[in-house]
């Protein structure tokens, strides 16, 4: 399993990512958003995330659900953040990046009373801090976290911020997005109330919707505190329910049939903690080989995720990162600028239908392609 013939580049990003060829293969059919076959196909996806996300805790299967939303990423955050907090909520954010910062963003705009806590782009949630500010009558009716922060590729303790949140009876969201389908992750076990993630991320599908994991009480609880009408999470998720896998307005047929071919793929892989694995080998090849050729590494390892990782810029005289990004997508591969605003830097993301071989292809060009230095 190598890089993908048909395209001309791989995409070393936390998604869109590469895709393998049978993925895009299986958009080519057209399918009615109406029709039953289609419907089925929708709501086995809803049932099949579901078991993805209870691998330890089948037995309480039927506490949990699954609702696909129209859209990006951040909508289906969006329409979360936006559905579940009542008027009389208040949600504390623990930010550590942008897309922390993002669900505070979205809270505003809303109008939702909300604390970004922002422990700053490279630090770490200060979980005795979090303990603290729990205690007592806090007034938080809502904690949300992003699980891994592409900002920087930080993967956040979401067990450990879990234990605290839930043990004061606090409703916990968690922003998957660029980590479902990658890592393990117990939502039963966890007591999340809401997973997000998406299409494009560790599945391997392609843009077009996310979804949603949630705690069917806590979905139940949520009837009527909707602030907008497209991305009103529990009206889409009875439609879903007592349609049949209905969407109540138009869906991304091909892109929710692609996601079923990649739900298979995953299969065949064999499952998450196989998938797991493979981005820990992409990411060791790709870190092991950097820093042999004198990168840095932005993060500490115990904290570093094995979706996507920030180098610093090199300080040599003629380095350009345009230039090194061109000239990269010239011989095959793409990656991200950075994202940290105080840092100098890039990212490269090791998910996708990426394998380790590749990697060490990418290692090989950026060995040849340290022009700056001669």
């Amino acid at each position: 399993m190598n890089a993908i013939p048909d395209n001309p580049y791989l995409l070393l990003t936390p998604g869109p990512l590469s895709t393998s060829p049978s993925v895009r293969q299986a958009m080519m059919k057209d399918w009615c958003t109406w029709d039953q076959e289609y419907n089925q196909l929708v709501n086995a996806i809803r049932e099949r995330l579901v078991t993805l996300a209870l691998p330890e805790s089948h037995d309480v299967s039927n506490d949990y659900t699954c609702v696909l939303m129209q859209g990006s990423g951040s909508a289906s955050v969006e329409s979360v953040i936006g559905s579940v907090i009542p008027n009389s909520g208040k949600l504390l954010v623990l930010a550590n990046g942008t897309y922390g910062k993002r669900i505070g963003q979205i809270a505003d705009v809303l109008s939702i009373d909300n604390k970004v806590w922002d422990f700053g782009e490279q630090g770490a949630i200060d979980l005795a801090a979090l303990e603290q500010q729990l205690s007592g009558d806090h007034g938080y009716s809502h904690v949300a976290v992003v699980h891994c922060e592409t900002t920087t590729g930080r993967l956040n303790p979401i067990e450990q911020i879990a234990k605290i949140v839930k043990k004061t009876d606090t409703c916990l969201i968690v922003d998957a997005m660029s980590s479902f389908g990658g890592v393990p992750i117990d939502v039963a076990k966890l007591e999340i109330d809401f997973l997000i993630s998406s299409a494009n991320k560790c599945i391997q599908g392609v843009p077009g919707f996310g979804f949603i994991i949630a705690k069917r009480s806590a979905l139940t609880a949520a009837k009527g505190f909707a602030r907008s009408l497209s991305l009103d999470l529990y009206d889409q998720w009875t439609c879903m329910e007592e349609g049949g896998g209905k969407w109540r307005f138009t869906s991304p047929t091909h892109t929710v049939r692609a996601f079923d071919q990649a739900l298979i793929e995953l299969e065949q892989e064999g499952g998450i903690n196989a998938r797991y694995q493979r981005y820990q080998q992409n990411h060791k090849v790709l870190v092991d080989g950097m820093r042999s050729l004198g990168f840095k590494t932005m993060l500490n390892d115990e904290v570093q995720s094995p979706f996507i990782t920030t180098f610093y810029n090199p300080t040599d005289a003629g380095y350009q990162f345009q230039e090194f990004y061109r000239r990269l997508k010239l011989k095959g591969f793409v990656i991200y600028p950075g994202k940290v605003s105080d840092a100098d830097c890039f990212r490269i993301g090791n998910i996708g239908h990426v394998f380790p071989d590749d990697m060490e292809r990418l290692i090989k060009v950026i060995d040849s392609e340290l022009y700056w230095l001669a």
